[in-house]
C-alpha cells in the first residue's frame, strides 16, 4: 500500500510530530499541501489529512486544498488527523469535501497539543508537553490498524 501524509502544522511543529509518528509506521512522506498537486495523489492507495485546530477548524492551507480537489476525481482511502488544545468540534467538513472528491474517509485520529492561543498563551499554554509519548504511540497504533 502506497501512503502519503499531507500536514499543515504551523504553530509549535504538535500535528508534524503526529504526522512524523503515522509515517513511520505506513513508510510514507510526509508533505505540505503546496507540495502536492492533484495528478500526484491519484498515485497513492491511503493519504492522511492533518492540520492543527484553529478556532475550532483544519487550517485554511488545508481547508483551501481539499475545497480545491476536483469532484469524484480520486479514488482510495482517506483519513484525518490533528492536534489541538481542546476537542475540535467537528472535521465533518472535511470528510465532506474529501468524499466529494471521491475518495472513502476511514477514520480520524486527533490527540491534544500544547495551545498558547489566546487567552492561554498568556499564561504558558494549555495541554503544555502534548502531543507525549503515549500520544505519539497511539498515533503509530491508529496507522498500523489502517494497514490491516
Amino acid at each position: 500500500m502506497k501512503a502519503l501524509l499531507i500536514c499543515v502544522s504551523v504553530s509549535r511543529g504538535n500535528t508534524r510530530k503526529v504526522a512524523d509518528a503515522m509515517a513511520s509506521v505506513l513508510d510514507s512522506p510526509v508533505v505540505e499541501p503546496e507540495d502536492v498537486t492533484v495528478e500526484d495523489l491519484a498515485s497513492y492507495d491511503l493519504i492522511g489529512f492533518g492540520s492543527g485546530i484553529y478556532n475550532q477548524r483544519v487550517h485554511s492551507r488545508l481547508r483551501d486544498f481539499a475545497a480545491a480537489l476536483p469532484d469524484g476525481g480520486l479514488h482510495g482511502r482517506a483519513f484525518v488527523f490533528g492536534t489541538s488544545g481542546f476537542p475540535p468540534l467537528t472535521t465533518q467538513p472535511l470528510q465532506r469535501q474529501l468524499t466529494r472528491a471521491g475518495l472513502t474517509v476511514v477514520g480520524e485520529f486527533f490527540c491534544r497539543g500544547h495551545d498558547t492561543s489566546p487567552p492561554f498563551g498568556w499564561f504558558g499554554g494549555a495541554k503544555r508537553g502534548r502531543p507525549d509519548a503515549d500520544d505519539l504511540q497511539a498515533a503509530r497504533e491508529f496507522a498500523q490498524a489502517l494497514l490491516a
